[in-house]
């Protein structure tokens, strides 16, 4: 499948995959310093397919094959990448939210909710810049991120990355668990009991915070925040089949 690009309209280059098929289509975003050859865009995309369904992965800005610097961006820069990609789609579309992913998903769920068939959070993280970061962050770190513009913060899955001043503060506009959230669709959050990144207290937050009246939580015994052990894989496919199936 080849790579194509778009630019939004802010002027950031976009890359993404585009499989034809029937509808709801499939949207998967990725998340925080991911990109969409990770083992779950590329098992849906395969999945996709298989049956027919359409699908889409891309690449936010400063990420992956897109253009920009990742330091300069922040959740409403990549949450307009995500609604330029979703506009590129016709019809309602199921969104898989991984980790930030589902921060951003839920973020287009509530900013356009006609487009949305239904939604399937994997180790979903709404408002990690506030929750999971800046409030774990020492004095030493806050002092940084005020004074001058950066921290960095550690990671299980490379060097440590850069945590701006802009990443933060704009955050704190794209809040999603602080007020209300209506979610008018079948939703399926998907988690990990043995995350260490988003701990499975983040799901239970969501699922009593959320206005949904189908919204079901999965925990995975053993499962770590990557969540892309084959049979992590299989609990995926069938919570997107599932959702599917529900928007009819």
């Amino acid at each position: 499948m080849a790579t194509q690009r778009m630019t939004t309209r802010d002027g950031r280059q976009i890359a993404y995959e585009r499989t034809p098929g029937t509808g709801p289509g499939v949207v998967f975003l990725g998340g925080f310093r991911s990109d969409m050859t990770g083992t779950k865009a590329v098992h849906l995309q395969d999945w996709a397919q298989r049956t027919g369904r359409a699908f889409v992965r891309f690449d936010y800005s400063g990420h992956g094959r897109s253009g920009g610097d990742f330091e300069a961006g922040c959740i409403g820069d990549w949450l307009a990448d995500a609604r330029a990609v979703l506009d590129l789609t016709t019809g309602r579309q199921v969104l898989v939210g991984s980790s930030m992913g589902g921060w951003i998903a839920l973020l287009l769920a509530r900013a356009v909710p006609e487009r949305v068939a239904g939604l399937v959070g994997v180790a979903c993280a709404p408002d990690f810049t506030e929750d999971l970061m800046w409030a774990r962050f020492s004095a030493r770190q806050r002092a940084e991120v005020l004074g001058q513009g950066w921290t960095f913060e550690p990671s299980d899955y490379g060097a440590p990355h850069p945590v701006t001043r802009r990443l933060i503060e704009d955050g704190r506009d794209h809040l999603v668990l602080r007020g209300p959230l209506a979610l008018p669709f079948a939703v399926r959050l998907l988690q990990g009991t043995a995350d260490r990144d988003v701990p499975p207290d983040v799901a239970l937050r969501l699922m009593g915070h959320a206005d949904c009246r189908d919204l079901r939580l999965t925990l995975v015994k053993g499962a770590d925040h990557r969540f892309s052990t084959p049979d992590c894989l299989d609990v995926m496919v069938r919570a997107v089949e599932e959702v599917a199936a529900c928007a009819g």
